[in-house]
């Protein structure tokens, strides 16, 4: 599962394409230069079960200690991998 990302600096998104068709996405907006706000993240029936909404929330963990910035994640589903994976606490 390759994971790709796009960021016009003011709103992004992590995602998977199958078949030139975004098959995952996870759409962020940034709050200032240190901070990304996680608002949405879905995945297609075809990639249901196999851990890419988990994947996605892992390379926004990766892209957060890159940059040096920290998440805030609204939507309930990132919100919910975030509190149960001890490992992501320093982005938030």
């Amino acid at each position: 599962m390759e994971i790709q990302q796009k960021d016009n600096a003011k709103t992004g998104m992590f995602f998977i394409e199958h078949e030139g068709k975004k098959v995952a996405k996870m759409i962020y907006t940034w709050a200032g230069d240190d901070r990304i706000i996680i608002e949405h993240t879905e995945v297609d029936d075809i990639l249901k079960g196999q851990g890419a909404g988990k994947a996605l929330v892992a390379k926004s963990a990766e892209f957060a200690r890159e940059k040096g910035i920290k998440i805030v994640p609204i939507c309930s589903f990132a919100k919910s991998v975030f509190s149960k994976i001890k490992e992501y606490q320093d982005v938030l």
